[in-house]
């Protein structure tokens, strides 16, 4: 195979990056991080540095590890990509967060880039099963666990720029990696009972010049986090 385009796309935020392959026409592109802002125009210019000739283009998205609304922009460039140059396009291997989007919004999960997934409806049970109420109670119980799913899932994406802040805060004060402050704020999170979003401003505003320290609880939590990692 020959690279269609460098391996590591310069002058982008390190949230994705792509690699890129030609074999025989088919163009294997690999998005590697987040599909987050700035994600579509990231893929607009391995799209850009494709050859001519490319009549096929396939994207593994296994090792994207989250997705915003920001993706769903990424898949509509991919799919006009495909529909202006008349060169078909497939975007599968979901996996984790992004496939709990793509499952959300409706979408196949095999790939997006198809119709809207059109998922059957469960066959009716035998009357014999469950009785009327019972089947009402699991359908009610079903619908407010998908209800709970959806408001988490906004708040996470709502809570994206705190969260990146403060990650930037630890990978700087304790040379961590981007993983390793994820697991970090999510550690002290449940040590100390505290919203994700809550730790993440906290520490943060701990970073700030004169900024006032994280409340105690929270510190003790983020202590422990750090001694698991040995920082």
């Amino acid at each position: 195979m020959t690279p269609s385009a460098p391996p590591r796309l310069a002058g982008r935020p390190a949230a994705l990056v792509i690699d890129g392959q030609v074999d025989a026409g088919r163009a294997l592109l690999v998005p590697r991080g987040e599909l987050v802002h700035g994600c579509a125009d990231i893929l607009a210019e391995a799209l850009a540095a494709l050859p001519a000739d490319v009549d096929r283009v396939d994207l593994d998205m296994g090792d994207v590890v989250f997705m915003d609304t920001a993706g769903l922009q990424f898949l509509d460039l991919l799919g006009g990509y495909s529909h202006r140059q008349a060169v078909p396009a497939t975007a599968t291997n979901w996996h984790g967060q992004p496939l709990r989007i793509l499952e959300l919004t409706g979408l196949d999960t095999t790939d997006p880039l198809r119709a809207t997934a059109h998922r059957p409806e469960p066959e009716p049970r035998p009357a014999t099963a469950a009785t009327p109420s019972s089947v009402a109670a699991e359908r009610s119980e079903r619908l407010h666990v998908l209800q709970e799913e959806v408001d988490q899932l906004r708040q996470a994406i709502a809570s994206r720029p705190v969260i990146d802040q403060a990650r930037g805060v630890l990978m700087a004060l304790h040379a961590c990696t981007s993983e390793e402050a994820w697991h970090i704020l999510r550690e002290a999170s449940q040590l100390s009972n505290t919203k994700l979003r809550t730790v993440a401003a906290a520490v943060t505003a701990s970073a700030e010049s004169d900024g006032p320290p994280p409340p105690t609880e929270v510190r003790t939590a983020l202590r422990t986090a750090l001694g698991r990692l040995g920082r």
